[in-house]
């Protein structure tokens, strides 16, 4: 094993360094009488570099001034005596000792430097073996785990925890409102929870993401905001002068959003050099993308459960629709025969339960509708019609819930001057359903006795049908959700009639044909919704005809 670069000599090492000074000494002092001074010098200066290799630094400055005393003792004339007589025997003595020392210092020096780069190489195969191990992980807590597992056994730590932060963004003032889950743990120092006050400084350091330490005398320190804006290592020489530290809490961050906390204790106290608070910066960034992938993974799971939801709901909502409709038509039938029996007598019962079964199955019909709107099942057959053609039908289909109402059409013309032909491409069908709803929800919100205006225009490649009523209008927080099925703003009255899915089909058959159902508040009071389909014009559309013949 190599000695240790900081000079800790141990016994064996002396022995053997001891030993070879002597052997070597006895040796040369046999045959002194034919040796010159610079075969002694190189020899002793051997036994100088080979006692620094093995020993360490200490060893050698050691041997190199016993080799000097030996040298002048014994070697030097007059033997046995540690005068010199000779004025060049001086620059022999003091060119070998600074010679030794000199070599003793710079073999030291490549000495560390060499354990330094084997330190480099172990942390960086570990980091290497550590990144395939999280790869390779098939679930992201078993990846945390092995992270947690490999800072512990690395650093010589007491308990290593990484906590998964829970909490939206805007709960970074709030530690209280900041959740932590311990999501991996490695260490004996971990059997038993952690204390409260760690606990609170974790949470903290979560809402804030500055790191804190705790030190053995129960004194807490925080970093200051600006070291984190510098980039300074979270755990640099700034936690750890002076020792002492019982608890290390880093802030997990991925792409400047903290996600976990990383809890590193020590047993009793945490000490480590600085290519290990190095280290552990590296190890404490593979922590937070682990944290980061045991998130995503949450938000998947969550999201895949919320689509199978949302595919069952719609798989129910076909079901019940196709299966009501038999028995609606069952219903309205002998409801007919029942009214044309007891027309003598005046029973009006029939007719009401005509009525109610013409309004469940209208119901029916809207669930049908969403259903095939969410499931991508629509079939459309998109044609060039003309604007007039569709604001006629639609007049035509709610002429018998106007109840004195009146629709006003506005046709756009100038001076006297005819309206101009507007044209464009979509489902006739399905455009007229979407333009319907709007106008019957103008119809049904808007105040009593006042007209429901009816527009279309150009804009630029869309065609615009609005339609505008005086009724109360909705909030600006609403008006958003309105879209959304089955949604009633607040303080509608619950005898107002529908099923809530109105504007969300017309939306639905809208996009699904290029276009969009918009909402803005009209001035003076009212709504105004717009549907908005492609529009064609009439050269261009006539070219394409011809072209495809």
């Amino acid at each position: 094993m190599v000695p240790n670069a900081l000079g800790r000599p141990r016994l064996r090492a002396w022995v053997i360094a001891a030993l070879a000074l002597a052997v070597s000494t006895a040796g040369m002092v046999a045959v002194r009488s034919s040796l010159d001074k610079a075969h002694v010098a190189l020899v002793f200066l051997l036994v100088v570099l080979g006692g620094s290799a093995f020993g360490g630094r200490v060893v050698g400055l050691v041997l190199a001034i016993g080799a000097f005393l030996l040298f002048d003792y014994l070697f030097l004339p007059p033997y046995g005596t540690v005068i010199v007589t000779n004025p060049l025997d001086w620059l022999v003595l003091v060119a070998f000792l600074l010679t030794s020392v000199v070599a003793t210092q710079l073999l030291s020096r490549a000495q560390e430097r060499a354990e330094v780069a084997r330190r480099h190489a172990a942390e960086v195969e570990r980091l290497a073996a550590l990144g395939a191990e999280a790869l390779n992980a098939a679930r992201a807590d078993e990846a945390l785990r092995a992270i947690a597992e490999v800072i512990q056994s690395a650093l010589a730590l007491g308990c290593c925890e990484i906590y998964l932060r829970r909490g939206s963004a805007e709960d970074s003032s709030s530690p209280e409102r900041v959740a932590l889950e311990r999501v991996a743990h490695a260490g004996d120092g971990c059997a038993e929870a952690a204390p409260e006050d760690d606990v609170s400084l974790a949470a903290w350091v979560g809402a804030h993401g500055l790191p804190a330490m705790v030190r053995v005398d129960g004194l807490t320190h925080v970093a200051p905001a600006q070291a984190v804006a510098q980039s300074v290592p979270a755990s640099g020489a700034f936690w750890l002068v002076g020792g002492g530290v019982r608890t290390l809490l880093l802030p997990l961050r991925v792409r400047e959003r903290t996600v976990g906390v990383l809890r590193a204790a020590g047993a009793p106290a945490i000490a480590l050099r600085a290519d290990q608070r190095q280290f552990l910066d590296a190890l404490a960034y593979y922590a937070a993308l682990g944290v980061e992938r045991l998130r995503l993974t949450d938000e998947a799971a969550h999201a895949e459960a919320l689509r199978e939801a949302d595919r069952l709901k719609n798989a129910l909502l076909a079901a019940v629709s196709h299966d009501l409709r038999t028995p609606l038509t069952t219903i309205k039938a002998l409801a007919g025969a029942i009214e044309e029996e007891g027309a003598h007598a005046g029973d009006a019962r029939a007719t009401s339960i005509e009525e109610e079964a013409d309004r469940l199955g209208r119901m029916v019909g809207d669930l049908l509708d969403l259903s095939r709107l969410m499931g991508g099942a629509l079939v459309l057959t998109p044609e060039v019609n003309a604007a007039e053609d569709l604001i006629g039908a639609v007049r035509q289909r709610v002429a018998g819930v106007l109840r004195g109402r009146e629709i006003r059409v506005r046709d756009g013309s100038h001076a006297g001057a005819p309206p101009p032909l507007l044209l464009g491409r979509f489902d006739f069908v399905h455009a007229l359903r979407a333009l319907g709803n709007l106008v019957e929800n103008a119809l049904k919100y808007g105040a009593p006795g006042t007209p429901v205006d009816l527009d279309v225009a150009r804009d630029g490649p869309m065609l615009v049908f609005s339609v505008a009523d005086r009724g109360p209008g909705v909030p600006e927080a609403e008006q958003e959700r309105i879209f959304e099925p089955f949604y009633r703003p607040p303080g509608v009255p619950a005898d107002i009639g529908g099923s809530g899915l109105g504007l969300t089909i017309a939306r639905g058959l809208a996009e699904a044909q290029g276009g969009d159902v918009r909402y803005e508040s009209r001035p003076g009071g009212g709504s105004i919704f717009s549907l908005r389909l492609p529009a064609v014009d009439l050269v261009a559309d006539n070219r394409e005809e011809g072209s495809a013949r």
